[in-house]
C-alpha cells in the first residue's frame, strides 16, 4: 500500500516534470497551474497543495537543472583519464548542451525570480565550486575566480548567439566546440594571459 508521504512524493515529482516538459515546449508563457495538473493527470487544485504559485514550481525546475548539471561535472572530475584542461572542456560543453538542447530551461536557471532573486544563485552555488576547482587544477587558485568568470562568460555568450542563430559556420568559420577547444588552450597555457595589478 502506497504511504501519504510516497502519494505526495510522486504527485510533487509529476508536477515538477510536467512543467519542465512545458517549459520545453513553449518557455515560461505555457506553464500555468492549470496545464501542469492536466499534463501530470492530477485534480486542478493539487498544484495548489504542493506549490505556492507558478514562479515556485519554476524554482523547482531550475533547482533541479543544476543538480542535473552538477552531477554531470562531478562525473567528470571522477574520470581519472581525463586531464584537468580535458575535465574543464567537459564542463563549459555540458552548460553549452544544456544550453542548445533546453534553451528555456537555460534561461530559467540563470534568471532571477521575482519572489526570491537569489534561490538560482544558491542553486547553482555547489556548481559554480566544482567549477572553481577544476579551473584551478589548470590554472591554480591564485587566479581561478577570474578565469571561471571570464569561462562562464564566454560560455554565456558562446549559448546566446547559438540560440538566437548568430554564431554560424558560414558567418564565423567556428562553433561552440572549436570555440570552447581555444579558450581552454589559451588558459591552460603556461604563457597565459597576465591580470593586470589592482590600481
Amino acid at each position: 500500500m502506497v504511504s501519504r508521504a510516497e502519494s505526495s512524493a510522486a504527485t510533487r515529482r509529476a508536477l515538477v516534470d510536467a512543467t519542465a516538459e512545458l517549459l520545453d515546449l513553449g518557455g515560461v508563457e505555457a506553464v500555468t497551474l492549470r496545464e501542469v495538473g492536466a499534463r501530470a493527470g492530477v485534480s486542478r487544485g493539487a498544484p495548489y497543495r504542493h506549490f505556492d504559485d507558478k514562479e515556485s514550481l519554476l524554482t523547482a525546475v531550475g533547482a533541479e537543472a543544476w543538480d542535473r548539471l552538477g552531477a554531470g561535472i562531478r562525473a567528470l572530475r571522477a574520470d581519472a583519464e581525463l586531464s584537468a584542461a580535458d575535465t574543464l572542456r567537459g564542463a563549459l560543453m555540458a552548460l553549452i548542451s544544456m544550453g542548445r538542447e533546453r534553451p528555456h530551461l537555460y534561461r530559467l536557471m540563470f534568471g532571477n525570480p521575482v519572489g526570491d532573486p537569489d534561490v538560482m544563485a544558491r542553486a547553482a552555488q555547489p556548481s559554480h565550486l566544482q567549477f572553481l576547482e577544476i579551473i584551478a587544477a589548470v590554472v591554480g587558485e591564485h587566479d581561478a575566480r577570474r578565469y571561471a568568470a571570464m569561462l562562464m562568460t564566454s560560455a554565456h555568450g558562446i549559448i546566446g548567439m547559438e540560440i538566437s542563430g548568430q554564431l554560424t559556420a558560414d558567418k564565423w568559420h567556428t562553433g561552440a566546440e572549436e570555440l570552447v577547444t581555444a579558450l581552454v588552450a589559451m588558459i591552460a597555457d603556461p604563457n597565459r594571459l597576465a591580470w593586470p595589478s589592482a590600481a
